[in-house]
């Protein structure tokens, strides 16, 4: 493993964590817990679970994560499209 490598996977890691003010990392936690939570109360099960494995599986990773550009990616969509289907199996945007 070259130092680079190291220094990236191992050190850098624990520096930035020493450095980030654990009460704000708990908020963020919270919040990202909080809009999982909410799309996954809102969201048309029946509707997603009727699609195809790949879009099912973009769609649950949107759900989980929130991320629209790589569940587009997954799903094999642009973003304006997978916005289109997420808007369809009623997972709100948060």
């Amino acid at each position: 493993m070259k130092i680079f490598e190291a220094i990236t996977l191992f050190i850098l890691p624990k520096i930035l964590y020493s450095m980030i003010n654990q009460d704000k990392l708990r908020e963020w936690i919270e919040a990202f817990k909080e809009a999982r939570e909410i799309r996954r109360k809102y969201a048309d099960w029946n509707f997603i679970k009727s699609q195809p494995p790949k879009i099912r599986i973009a769609l649950e990773y949107y759900i989980e994560v929130g991320d629209l550009y790589v569940a587009a990616k997954l799903a094999g969509m642009s973003m304006d499209e997978f916005n289109e289907l997420r808007i369809r199996a009623g997972i709100p945007s948060i």
